[in-house]
């Protein structure tokens, strides 16, 4: 009996997620631990490894399509086997669509209304396996495919059906060509991506459902970066790795136990204080923003700190991170002052109560001895939620933040 391969739960918040790319196609042998496939959600683009041996009986969908958790994806048994669908899953969308590919081509105007104007710039919205046939056909000219994929994408389907149609005509010189190189289009339009719209709909809810207030504050980071410049030479063994957004995020670990406030989660009627930091910190990847989580961060080393934080960001760059080590955040930290920022106002993840940006260092000056002293000072601006505490609060733990990494030694003991 066939095993059926089902879009998975990737997350608690997560209920549908794009196939992007199959790794396996019809007729294939496939063994445990192999990968299938890969998905894409609002936060991230996963790999998919196969639980059974066996061969692959049917492909259920198609790359590009969007589907609902626990629908089937593929179908995987004894060679030879054959596999019929049950009469309740013959009726779903994906089943039918794999079924008649040539019914593509009939999909209502307003589907073909978004793929035209998603590619009015000449770049084209297209899975790679959609990629790969439309090359092998000979196809370059996609202005009467229809794109039957999520977010106006071109599939594999769509090409077929494409092809079905007639034979490829090569197409003509369009006649902007003789254009001078200059005289470039105007604009160009490209399709929102998914998670750039999960991070819209996140940032738009912070700050209409919030009442945002932001603190900045500095503090004498000679020593910090003596330090950093210093391990980083090799003269203080075992913190070569260490960088000063780890000593940051090791201080904001060791600070947060005595401000339960903004080591919380405001839920509206509760509120929910953290007996643990679950550090969040921001994290840039190609696909957009991520936030990967350290849980009990107060209970590492700096070391180990630094370990971790490396590891899942390089986890959220590449696309292999799972939806657990972004969730469960209690605090949050954004730096930016790598890019030279000197002040920002950061925007809370909810349901948090506060978030952290850490910017550029600056040089300033200050009197001792009644003669100017110049010094290194980095700015930290916090956001806090003024419905969840009042300012005092938020200003204290930037305080006590701004003394910890100040007195580097102390820090560096706990």
């Amino acid at each position: 009996m066939a095993d059926l391969v089902l879009m998975p739960q990737l997350g608690i918040s997560e209920e549908t997620a794009i196939l992007a790319e199959f790794y396996v196609k019809k007729g294939d042998q496939v063994k445990s631990g192999q990968r299938l496939f890969s998905l894409e959600t609002g936060k991230s683009s996963f790999d998919f490894e196969s639980e059974y041996d066996g061969f692959v009986l049917e492909l259920l969908c198609a790359e590009g399509d969007e589907l609902p958790i626990k629908t089937p994806v593929m179908a995987i048994g004894a060679q030879g086997e054959t596999y019929e669908a049950p009469a309740a899953a013959a009726a779903a969308p994906a089943a039918e669509e794999k079924a008649a590919p040539v019914a593509a081509a009939a999909v209502a105007a307003p589907v073909a209304a978004v793929a035209v104007e998603a590619r009015a710039d000449g770049k084209v919205a297209i899975s790679p396996r959609a990629k790969r046939l439309a090359e092998k056909a000979g196809l370059t000219d996609f202005s009467d495919v229809v794109a039957t994929g999520a977010e106006g994408r071109i599939i594999e389907r769509d090409i077929i059906a494409r092809l079905d149609r007639g034979p490829v005509i090569a197409e003509k010189a369009p006649v902007a060509a003789a254009a001078p190189v200059a005289d470039g289009p105007e604009y160009t339009d490209e399709p929102v991506s998914r998670m750039r719209k999960v991070i819209a709909e996140n940032m738009h809810a912070s700050l209409s459902n919030m009442a945002q207030l932001t603190l900045n504050a500095s503090f004498d980071a000679t020593e910090l970066l003596n330090f950093r410049k210093a391990a980083k030479a090799g003269t203080v063994p075992g913190f070569e790795k260490v960088t000063i957004n780890d000593l940051v995020l090791f201080a904001v670990a060791k600070t947060l136990p005595d401000f339960p406030d903004l080591n919380a989660h405001f839920l509206g009627d509760t509120m929910r204080r953290f007996n643990t930091v679950n550090l969040g910190f921001a994290c840039d990847t190609e696909k957009g923003l991520m936030v990967p989580v350290i849980k009990g961060a107060e209970k590492l080393k700096l070391t180990e700190l630094s370990a971790k934080a490396k590891a899942l960001a390089a986890s959220a760059q590449n696309g292999s991170i799972a939806p657990a080590e972004m969730s469960g955040g209690s605090f949050t930290v954004s730096n930016l002052g790598s890019l030279g920022i000197t002040s920002f106002t950061p925007v809370i993840n909810p349901p948090q109560t506060a978030i952290l940006g850490v910017c550029a260092s600056e040089t300033k000056i200050r009197l001792e001895n009644g003669g100017p002293v110049y010094y290194q000072a980095m700015g930290l601006s916090l956001t806090f939620d003024h419905r969840a505490f009042d300012g005092a609060p938020a200003a204290k733990f930037l305080k006590a933040l701004c003394a910890r990494l100040e007195a580097l030694p102390l820090l560096l003991a706990l």
